[in-house]
C-alpha cells in the first residue's frame, strides 16, 4: 500500500464537471484521448485511448481511432459512441467546457471512429490532451448522472485509468484501488491500494512524512526543502511547471496610462530577490506571460532587468523626476509566494520615489473587486496564473492582455488592436502551422515588452520530496495537479 499526504480538495466527482484541485485524482481514474508529454520529449503525445489520429489540410477536421480492448471500470466496453457522448458533455456542460468553443460537431461513423468538424482551425490533439475538460466516462455513469446531478457525488467513478475510488471520506481521506483489467499492460498499477490523507497544512504534511506516517506528501512548504536537500534519505527533484506570476498594470488611468511609465516600473522590480524570496529559489524570471515548456514560450522574448538609474531617467522623461505618486497593489492573501514576494515590490518602488499601498485580499475578492470598475480599480493586480490545457497562446496571452467589452482576466485592462489582430490571427494557425503561430505569438510578447501592460516576474518550478525507497516520475507540466500513482514504484 502507498500512503500519501495531500492538500488536494475535492469539489466534486463529476469527471465532466469537474475544474478545481480533484484533479489530482482524476488522472488516476479516467484518460483523455491523448497525454501531452513534457517539453523536450521525443514525442509530442502519449497514445491514450486513441491509438492515432489525423488532420485535415485546413485543421477543420480531426480524426481519432479509439483503442480496442478497453474496459471501464463498470464493466461496459469502450468505443467511439462513449467518446463522442463524454465530449459532447464536456462541451455543454463542462467545468472546462470553454475548450471546446472551436468544436462545430463529433460523430461517431463506426464503432473505432470519432471525427470532429470545428468552426474554425484548432490543435483538438491540445484540446483533447487537456487535464480538464476531456476524460473519458462510460456510458451508464453519462445516463445515470443525466437522472441524478448527485450521482458521482457518493464517492463513484466510471473511468478507464489503472485505479478506481475504492472509498471516500469528505475532507479527509480519498483510498484508490488498482484496477485489475487495466488495459495497458505495459504500464499496470505498482500499488494495490492508494491510501491518501487529506491534509491541508503543508507543515503537518511534512511532519507526517518525516515520521513515517506516510510514504509521500505532495506538498511540502518551500522554505524548508533546504532541510531535505541536505538529508541523505531524500532526494529533491525539481521540474517545469506551468505557473507563473505576473503584476497587471491598470492602463486606463494616469499615470500608469504611459508605456513610460509601465516601462520605468518594470526596470525597479528586484526579479533575482522576488525569485529568491518568493519562489525560495526554485523559479525562473519569466520570458512574457508563458511559461518554459508550455507553448509558445520562447528564451528569445526580451525580459526586463533591475535598472534603478534607468527606472529613474524614464519617469523623470515621463513628467514623473522625483516618482511623486502612489499606487494601490493587490494581491491573495492565501498565496504565500505574493505574501513572501510583494514586500520587496513595495522597497523596490520606495526609492524611485513611487508609493505603493499594498491591499491583501482572498483571491476571489480581489478578483471580482477588479472586474467591477476598472476606473476605480487597483493600480496593481499580482496574478498567480497557469493555462486550462497547454496552449498559452489561445489562453495566457488571449486571456490576459486581449482586449474585451468586459475585463474577465485582462485585469491590465489594456487594448491594443495591433496586438489583437496578432493573437487572433497566430491563434487559426496553431493547427496548421505551428511554426507561424509560433512566430506571430512571439511578435505579439515582443508588443507585450515594449508596451509593459505587466511586470512578468517569474515561473515557478515545480518540487518535490522523494524519500529513498520509492522512485517516483518526473513532474509532467502538462498535468500539473494531477499525481500518477500508477507510476510509483519501490526502489
Amino acid at each position: 500500500m502507498l500512503t500519501v499526504a495531500s492538500s488536494a480538495s475535492v469539489t466534486t466527482w463529476d469527471p465532466v464537471k469537474s475544474f478545481s484541485t480533484e484533479a489530482m485524482y482524476m488522472g488516476n481514474l479516467y484518460e483523455p484521448l491523448l497525454w501531452k508529454n513534457p517539453a523536450g520529449s521525443a514525442e509530442e503525445y502519449t497514445p491514450a485511448l486513441a491509438t492515432d489520429w489525423k488532420v485535415s489540410g485546413d485543421g477543420l477536421t480531426w480524426t481519432f481511432s479509439i483503442r480496442d480492448g478497453v474496459t471501464f471500470h463498470t464493466g461496459e466496453a469502450l468505443d467511439a459512441e462513449a467518446v463522442k457522448n463524454s465530449l459532447e458533455a464536456a462541451k455543454d456542460h463542462g467545468g472546462a467546457s470553454f475548450i471546446w468553443a472551436p468544436v462545430k460537431s463529433i460523430a461517431a461513423p463506426t464503432k473505432d471512429r470519432v471525427v470532429f468538424e470545428l468552426e474554425y482551425a484548432a490543435p483538438v490533439d491540445l484540446i483533447v490532451s487537456s487535464t480538464y475538460g476531456a476524460w473519458i466516462v462510460a456510458p451508464s455513469a453519462l445516463k445515470a448522472v443525466g437522472q441524478d446531478d448527485k450521482y458521482f457525488e457518493s464517492g463513484v467513478d466510471a473511468g478507464t485509468g489503472p485505479y478506481t475510488l475504492e472509498s471516500y471520506t469528505p475532507g479527509e481521506k480519498v483510498v484508490l484501488k488498482k484496477f485489475d483489467d487495466y488495459w495497458n499492460s505495459d504500464e499496470p498499477a505498482t500499488y494495490e491500494t492508494v491510501d491518501i490523507a487529506i491534509t491541508a497544512d503543508a507543515v503537518t504534511a511534512q511532519q507526517m512524512l518525516t515520521a513515517g506516517e506516510v510514504k509521500y506528501s505532495t506538498q511540502i512548504p518551500l522554505e524548508n526543502i533546504e532541510s531535505f536537500e541536505n538529508d541523505s534519505s531524500y532526494t529533491v527533484n525539481v521540474s517545469k511547471s506551468p505557473f507563473n506570476f505576473v503584476a497587471l498594470f491598470n492602463t486606463t488611468r494616469p499615470p500608469l496610462d504611459d508605456p513610460a511609465v509601465r516601462q520605468a516600473l518594470s526596470y525597479a522590480i528586484p526579479y533575482d530577490d522576488i525569485i529568491a524570496v518568493g519562489a525560495q529559489g526554485y523559479g525562473t524570471q519569466s520570458h512574457g506571460p508563458v511559461p518554459d515548456g508550455i507553448f509558445p514560450y520562447s528564451a528569445d522574448v526580451p525580459q526586463y532587468t533591475q535598472d534603478l538609474d534607468k527606472a529613474r531617467e524614464l519617469l523623470a522623461g515621463a513628467g514623473h523626476p522625483d516618482g511623486g505618486f502612489a499606487l494601490t497593489l493587490t494581491y491573495a492573501s492565501e498565496n504565500s509566494a505574493e505574501k513572501r514576494f510583494v514586500p520587496l515590490i513595495k522597497d523596490a518602488f520606495a526609492q524611485v520615489g513611487v508609493e505603493v499601498k499594498v491591499k491583501s485580499q482572498l483571491f476571489n475578492q480581489q478578483w471580482e473587486e477588479a472586474k467591477a470598475d476598472p476606473a476605480n480599480a487597483q493600480d496593481i493586480f499580482v496574478l498567480y496564473y497557469w493555462p486550462t490545457y497547454s496552449d498559452a497562446g489561445s489562453d495566457n496571452l488571449y486571456s490576459l492582455f486581449h482586449s474585451s467589452d468586459e475585463p474577465f482576466f485582462n485585469l491590465s485592462y489594456w487594448k491594443n488592436d495591433q496586438y489583437d489582430q496578432l493573437i487572433d490571427e497566430a491563434g487559426t494557425y496553431t493547427a496548421t502551422d505551428r511554426d507561424k503561430a509560433q512566430s506571430m505569438y512571439e511578435e505579439a510578447m515582443g508588443m507585450l515588452y515594449d508596451q509593459a501592460p505587466g511586470v512578468f516576474l517569474y515561473d515557478a518550478q515545480a518540487v518535490s520530496v522523494v524519500p529513498h525507497g520509492l522512485e517516483v516520475p518526473a513532474a509532467n507540466e502538462n498535468y500539473p495537479f494531477t499525481t500518477f500513482f500508477s507510476r510509483f514504484k519501490p526502489s
